[in-house]
């Protein structure tokens, strides 16, 4: 059977990183917007995007700062537009949902289940900081459980799947939170083909080992049969390795700096295009090609890209 294109996701800027670690981690509208725009055009389908306070560099959830670059890139970008419901570490769920809600993108992000979300490890490598929210932001996560509770993720589902025909990508850290999707497909509040994005690399979450990646897959085909379409992110210099065995495992992947800041060793990336072109390279030379954003609307079932409101 003929394999399926890549679906190659990025990840522009995230709401881990701070703006220390790396002078090329976007961070004003127009920088997020150049870096989804310069993904898209080295090969990503899609781009999954968050916010930032463009004076600070913090991860901002307010749906003005993302009406910014939203219309920037659906302008000038055919790439589909997946708007991160993760926010930053701290945020309530509504605060998550909010530029969502207001932009209705063809897809969102949701996580599928609790974890510590240990970052406070990064904040030992840095003795100079640009600001003086990055260092405390860190460390709060010593003592810090991201929240995504069979509630919350039942109101996503309901507010944002049915009420703006938007489709996720169902974030999995750990064994577990795939045994939460599956009780929710069970219940009939997703409906496939639904997108898994497995995690590794996360302290809290699955780690970067390469047994988890085969382990997680073969639950998940357990779990969904063919009614699913997977890919894999891995956390810093896994990055590009996880991203590979996914290809050759006949999956999809995401890359770009809101996962990883760097593109070789001691190497910062200096942009997410330089990733995804990268990475590209490596896919084509396994024999594979990159998917389209159009291919991934039809595998995906997404509803277009004049159905959004941005």
């Amino acid at each position: 059977m003929k394999s399926k294109n890549v679906i190659i996701t990025c990840a522009v800027t995230g709401g881990i990183h701070t703006p220390s670690m790396s002078p090329y981690l976007p961070i004003t509208p127009t920088q997020i917007a150049d870096a989804a725009i310069g993904a898209a055009e080295a090969g990503a389908a899609i781009v999954h995007l968050h916010a930032r306070d463009p004076e600070v560099g913090r991860p901002d959830y307010r749906p003005e700062t993302f009406m910014q670059f939203l219309p920037v890139i659906g302008e000038r970008s055919d790439v589909v537009v997946n708007v991160s419901t993760g926010g930053g570490l701290g945020m309530t769920i509504d605060e998550r949902l909010a530029a969502a809600l207001l932009a209705s993108p063809e897809m969102a992000s949701l996580n599928m289940g609790s974890l510590n979300f240990g970052i406070f490890p990064m904040a030992e490598k840095y003795t100079q900081w640009n600001f003086d929210w990055e260092k405390p932001f860190l460390e709060m996560t010593r003592d810090f459980i991201f929240p995504n509770t069979f509630k919350t993720i039942e109101y996503g589902l309901n507010v944002l799947g049915e009420g703006h025909g938007t489709r996720f990508e169902f974030e999995c850290y750990d064994l577990g939170h795939l045994y939460n999707l599956a009780y929710f497909v069970d219940k009939g509040l997703i409906r496939p083909p639904f997108f898994i994005q497995l995690i590794f690399g996360i302290l809290g979450g699955a780690g970067p080992d390469p047994d988890n990646l085969t382990h997680m897959h073969s639950i998940a085909q357990k779990l969904f049969g063919d009614d699913f379409e997977w890919s894999v992110l891995a956390a810093g210099r896994f990055q590009m390795p996880f991203a590979t065995q996914a290809a050759t495992m006949g999956g999809n992947l995401r890359v770009g700096l809101e996962d990883s800041l760097w593109i070789g060793k001691g190497e910062l990336a200096r942009s997410n295009a330089e990733q995804v072109a990268k990475i590209r390279t490596i896919i084509e030379s396994l024999g594979h090609t990159v998917a389209s954003p159009d291919e991934a609307r039809t595998r995906l079932a997404l509803k277009g890209k004049n159905n959004v409101k941005f």
